[in-house]
């Protein structure tokens, strides 16, 4: 059973920075790419950055590029997003994501829950 738990969001201000974790269990963690995606109330979801299995490139859209940085430890199963001069329009509900296939057979979309993240003076 593949399960992804984030943690860190919070009520922050403007311009200051915010570390978000992913925790991720029941799969091969370390050979599958990870995402993060946004959802603010009414929008559509949108990804925010990527990550490669070993953690070797990634990948942002233009709205958070030189602002939001992701990582991942795979020895820890755990994929990271640091977050930069944090703007309003950054506040959403953020997901962690994979592409993946449990040890049970199944491969699909796989999400956490959300962390809460708003951006407000």
């Amino acid at each position: 059973q593949v399960e992804l738990v984030e943690s860190g969001g919070a009520l922050v201000q403007p311009g200051q920075s915010l570390k978000l974790s992913c925790a991720a269990s029941g799969f091969p963690f370390s050979i599958y790419a990870m995402n993060w995606y946004r959802q603010a109330p009414g929008k559509e979801r949108e990804r925010v950055a990527t990550i490669t299995h070993a953690g070797n490139s990634t990948i942002y859209p233009g709205s958070v590029k030189g602002r939001f940085t992701i990582s991942r430890d795979n020895s820890k199963n755990r994929v990271y997003l640091r977050m930069n001069s944090l703007k309003p329009e950054d506040t959403a509900i953020y997901y962690c994501n994979t592409y993946a296939s449990s040890w049970g057979g199944k491969q699909d979309n796989y999400w956490g829950q959300g962390t809460q993240v708003t951006v407000s003076s």
